[in-house]
Order: structure tokens, then sequence, then C-alpha cells
């Protein structure tokens, strides 16, 4: 699992899985990215600082200054 944020788009990415996207939903801020067996691939928060400010502000401001950062 990969868990990245993207300061300029305001998106938080959670990678579960290394394949190849099939088909997405969407709900809300939440895109939930789906692979052939439809199997979670992939889960996209938009404007993830207004949903997750608190998490998110911890853990960027450990993190260097750049665009895309990936939480461990």
């Amino acid at each position: 699992m990969r868990i990245r944020y993207d300061r300029e788009g305001d998106t938080l990415d959670i990678l579960l899985e290394d394949r190849q996207i099939h088909h997405a939903e969407e709900h809300g801020r939440i895109i939930v990215n789906y692979d052939e067996k439809g199997k979670i691939v992939e889960i996209e928060i938009l404007n993830a600082s207004k949903l997750l400010g608190g998490f998110l502000a911890a853990e960027i401001l450990k993190a260097p200054k750049r665009e895309i950062v990936e939480i461990v």
C-alpha cells in the first residue's frame, strides 16, 4: 500500500494494488478505482485537506516541501 498527497490538486491517493484500473465509482469526494475483477485498486480523496485536515496537516508539515508527498 502506498499513500500520496498532491498539494496542488489537494488529492490523497491510497494505492492498494499495483494493477490496471478498469472502472471507477464516484461517491462525493471519494473515487474508488477497481480492476477488471471488481477488486479495489485505488481510493482517491478529492479536497482531502477539508476532509482530513488534522491528519494531513500533521503528516505534511513534517514532509519536505514538494508538490507530491508520499506518506509512509
